[in-house]
């Protein structure tokens, strides 16, 4: 399995309204497409960041269903617009699981 370890940094005051915007919109849009997510965690040292996961089955399924949900209707029209504002930035650590270990059943 392929994990992304995202790890976001809101602007100043934001991160509960993200994490709100997260829950109810941008994650079932995700599951949709068949990306798996696990969190998101929130960071007890700095109220601005948070870390989440995504999973996908290999790199060319990653490949595949990142750009359907980036190109589609829902992340250009909706969601992009509500997310971008609220992010000061992010990065994204790009992983391998080994077999047997619990994000193999992250769903």
């Amino acid at each position: 399995m392929i994990v992304e370890v995202r790890s976001y940094r809101t602007k100043p005051g934001k991160r509960e309204e993200f994490l709100r915007f997260f829950e109810e919109q941008a994650v079932p849009a995700q599951k949709e497409f068949g990306i798996q997510i696990m969190g998101p965690f929130i960071d007890l040292e700095n109220p601005n960041k948070f870390v989440w996961l995504r999973g996908f089955d290999s790199l060319a399924d990653r490949d595949e269903v990142k750009d359907a949900f980036y190109s589609g209707a829902v992340w250009k029209d909706e969601l992009e617009a509500i997310a971008m504002p609220m992010l000061d930035s992010y990065d994204v650590v790009l992983c391998e699981t080994v077999s047997g270990f619990f994000a193999d059943r992250m769903q």
